[in-house]
């Protein structure tokens, strides 16, 4: 059988499983998932040994998967004094050398426990890969380790232009004691996680301007302030006054569902808490009326068939735009500083 390791926001893991399955299938994998309560990860198995997730699907086109690697195996009784022997000897059972390796937990109050064991093994085992040849610098693969326990740890590998960067696919990022909350955490991560380089460096350029609908207490509006845009910040609530008086912040006391621009920005970003459809309708409204050319915005999740749910709001989007003959690119992800929601971005391209 061929498994996969998928990493996941804790609670989650009935929706990372959901859309494993549905977009394997998509594609001719069939297979099974094995699951646990806000255990932070989802183990799916293909019916089919020669399946290749990583041939068929990208990382970053999954919705709620942070991270992934195909598994070797679960080594569940690895010595306490000696760990690494019984993982490098299964490590010369494979085909693979490593250009890199990841020390991993999921991310849960037991995997925080684990982190200090993974930071102690971290030395060790690459003097371990670099002499018995499995570190190669060419390599196209990365090594990884998730640790379940003190004796328990998945071993596993992903291709590198297939997987995150990031340890655990979390990015590290700081809050800003000028920040007026912390939800400017959520759109520093969604413009990094759902822009590549080249699209920051054009879609984001000083002086380009943006509404932000649902804006108190001006979070979002702060993170576009830092990138140097002039902002127009809806709300009926009061915004942080250190941000009215930076020069690039017009608060207009409004209603963001029945706002209108009096002409074309360049973004228009939306943190508003209602039912995602209302959401998911006002952001068509404002992309078919050429209001607003890209848009980045949070759909917050029912509590159940929260998948399913976002499937439908994509559904509902994307319909919409092709209707007005309007091509656009949309991507969504579930992120780190997410909670009972998921950010989507659209650009529109044509």
């Amino acid at each position: 059988m061929s498994s996969w390791l998928l990493y996941c926001r804790p609670g989650f893991e009935n929706e990372c499983a959901a859309e494993i399955q549905t977009r394997g299938l998509q594609h001719g994998i069939s297979g099974y998932c094995k699951t646990r309560p806000d255990s932070g990860y989802v183990v799916y198995t293909s019916h089919d040994p020669t399946a290749d997730l990583f041939a068929v699907l990208a990382l970053e086109d999954l919705i709620f998967t942070r991270q992934w690697c195909a598994i070797y195996e679960l080594l569940n009784d690895l010595p306490l004094a000696d760990r690494l022997t019984p993982i490098l000897r299964l490590l010369k059972q494979q085909q693979l050398t490593y250009q890199d390796f990841f020390l991993e937990t999921p991310d849960t109050n037991t995997g925080k426990e684990l982190q200090k064991l993974c930071r102690a093994l971290s030395t060790p085992l690459q003097q371990e890969l670099q002499n018995s040849g499995l570190h190669d610098p060419q390599s196209a693969y990365r090594l990884h380790l998730c640790f379940l326990s003190t004796h328990a740890a998945y071993i596993g590998y992903a291709p590198l232009n297939n997987s995150s960067t990031w340890l655990m696919g979390i990015p590290r990022l700081r809050a800003s004691r000028q920040a007026p909350s912390r939800s400017a955490l959520k759109l520093e991560e969604g413009i990094l996680r759902l822009l590549s380089d080249k699209e920051r460096e054009q879609l984001l350029q000083s002086g380009m301007r943006a509404v932000d609908l649902g804006a108190a207490p001006g979070g979002w509006s702060w993170q576009l302030v830092q990138k140097h845009l002039f902002v127009i910040a809806v709300d009926n609530g009061p915004m942080q006054p250190e941000l009215l008086e930076s020069g690039q912040l017009e608060h207009i006391q409004a209603d963001g569902f029945r706002y209108q621009p009096a002409k074309k920005v360049d973004w228009m970003v939306c943190d508003i808490v209602d039912k995602p459809k209302k959401v998911t309708a006002l952001m068509a409204r404002w992309l078919v009326n050429g209001w607003c050319r890209q848009t980045i915005f949070n759909l917050k999740l029912p509590m159940k068939k929260r998948y399913q749910e976002v499937q439908q709001c994509l559904t509902i989007l994307h319909d919409e735009l092709a209707n007005a003959d309007i091509d656009a690119t949309i991507r969504c992800k579930q992120l780190y500083h997410d909670r009972e929601e998921v950010t989507v971005c659209v650009l529109v391209t044509g």
